[in-house]
């Protein structure tokens, strides 16, 4: 197999990789919910472990994937769209090296508090976010973008991991204020996170496709 096309792969990987751990260990953690606890939680308390490694996998296929979108792609918004990649691949390599805080009753039992490593590893959660929202919207349109209905998903996957993003911003304030409990802000996280990564595995395997074509 040709080294871009494993590079190319590694953006499959991650995509599946990340929000199936997610949801599965979310879905099977005691204490844990889906509905109300953020991703980046599943980082502490019971297999806390098992997310950290999931981040930093998924982090380093994503700095891969990167590579393999340089070798295969030519043009300008390859370069925003590598930019992008990696700092969503450092980003996510960060939060699993430096865990989020305890949370709207997640680990149980532990108190609630604000520390350096929390808001550290919430600046790599905004990093991660605003790539995987302007990936799409970079590559929504070009030469390599192929068809209309490639630039319409695109352009709704971008626009939906915002607008999931910011939602699940609010919902957590709201939940952390007592205005409302509990406050849906895992499963608009989720869902940010879930069409981001579903976006990566279609566009990685989009362009493995072409590669693989054009070697042959």
């Amino acid at each position: 197999m040709r080294p871009t096309t494993t590079l190319l792969g590694c953006g499959v990987a991650a995509g599946v990789l990340v929000p199936a751990v997610l949801l599965i260990d979310g879905a099977t953690r005691p204490g844990y919910s889906l509905w109300h606890n953020g991703a980046s939680q599943l980082g502490t308390g019971e297999r806390g472990w098992l997310q950290t490694a999931n981040f930093m996998i998924g982090g380093l296929l994503l700095l891969a994937f990167a590579a393999g979108i340089s070798r295969a792609l030519p043009g300008r918004a390859t370069v925003w769209a590598a930019f992008l990649l990696v700092a969503g691949g450092l980003a996510m390599v960060v939060a699993g090296v430096v865990p989020t805080d305890p949370a709207l009753g997640y680990p149980p039992g532990r108190p609630e508090v604000v520390t350096t490593a929390g808001r550290v590893h919430g600046l790599a959660g905004l990093v991660l976010f605003a790539a995987l929202a302007a990936m799409p919207l970079v590559l929504a349109r070009g030469p390599h973008a192929g068809s209309r209905r490639w630039t319409i998903y695109s352009r709704w996957s971008g626009a939906l991991v915002i607008t999931f993003a910011i939602a699940a911003g609010v919902a957590f304030r709201l939940d952390a204020q007592s205005v409302v409990r509990p406050a849906p802000a895992g499963l608009l996280e989720h869902a940010a996170l879930l069409v981001g990564f579903a976006w990566i595995t279609v566009a990685a395997a989009r362009l493995r496709r072409r590669n693989v074509v054009t070697e042959v």
